[in-house]
């Protein structure tokens, strides 16, 4: 058995730090034996990659149509038969999704060219959006920030997000562009940033704004919440300190948070994230030299 992982841009090395047993590298794809391993760095996985021997073009499409209607490419090498064998096969959309609304429901496999008669393809993938990016409808105006983006694709990628009803508390809110998005969706939102929100959200129904150092937003004085974002710029230990404090404390039990890196001198607390029961590590296509952590209640 063999599992494939596409690295996020940037972060093949990344990835292969991770990663035992690895077989093969294909520009960002790293095919590995076994089951599938833990990966923060993967932007997607292959579950069930095989090789196969293709006569043709039709012959390629006909194989993977054999198996499942929709399919999207990755290519390395060959991009023209590459192109050609995906127009033998149903189109699938690559529209930008409107949040909120759900990922796309049907299985997406994915398959690459290894050489011109051998083609590497699994039915069966981590993400639903072509090599696991997923786009969005933006907005020209509302949002302050592009960072908008990044909390769009982790409520989609978590299938949970606050509502009506519900208290969140979000660190390192300045600008506002985390802070528009939790706004919109209903809930009370409690920021903290030392910087002032961009007024318009600040204004936002449900919206209060606190100056000053977020990490002073400690369960004693803040009291139950459903949520807690972060996307503030510390050390990722600080956090893992901080998100630590409310778990012990029982006060929250849903969390989306930015581990922010400069260097490889921190990936250490990324084992410690992950072994916080329930919790996942992954890598956003919006994310940068990031990881998000994230936690949801069952």
């Amino acid at each position: 058995m063999t599992t494939a992982y596409l690295a996020a841009e940037g972060f093949t090395e990344q990835l292969l730090g991770d990663l035992r047993h690895v077989e093969a590298v294909h520009g960002r794809l790293v095919v590995a034996h076994g089951k599938p391993q833990t990966a923060p760095w993967a932007q997607n996985v292959w579950l069930e990659p095989r090789p196969y021997k293709v006569k043709s073009i039709k012959d390629a499409a006909k194989i993977l149509r054999a198996m499942q209607r929709s399919w999207w490419p990755y290519a390395t090498q060959l991009h023209r038969r590459t192109e050609l064998i995906q127009a033998e096969l149903p189109h699938v959309s690559a529209k930008p999704l409107p949040f909120p609304a759900p990922p796309p429901p049907y299985p997406l496999g994915a398959w690459m060219l290894l050489d011109e008669k051998t083609m590497l393809a699994s039915p069966r993938c981590s993400s639903p959006f072509p090599n696991g990016s997923p786009s969005f409808v933006e907005f020209k105006e509302g949002p302050p920030s592009r960072a908008y983006l990044k909390l769009f694709e982790a409520l989609t990628r978590l299938g949970k997000m606050p509502g009506p009803g519900d208290r969140c508390l979000e660190l390192g809110a300045s600008p506002g562009g985390w802070t528009w998005v939790l706004a919109r969706l209903g809930p009370e939102v409690v920021t903290f940033d030392r910087a002032p929100l961009d007024p318009a959200v600040a204004a936002m129904p449900g919206v209060e704004h606190h100056l000053g150092d977020a990490f002073l937003a400690k369960p004693e004085t803040i009291g139950p919440i459903d949520w807690l974002f972060s996307d503030v710029i510390c050390y990722p230990e600080k956090l893992y300190d901080f998100v630590r404090l409310w778990l012990d404390a029982g006060l929250c039990k849903n969390f989306v948070c930015t581990l922010k890196f400069q260097g490889s001198e921190h990936y250490g607390v990324i084992p410690r994230f992950l072994a916080i029961p329930g919790a996942e590590v992954f890598h956003l296509s919006a994310n940068k030299h990031e990881l998000t952590f994230a936690l949801t209640a069952p």
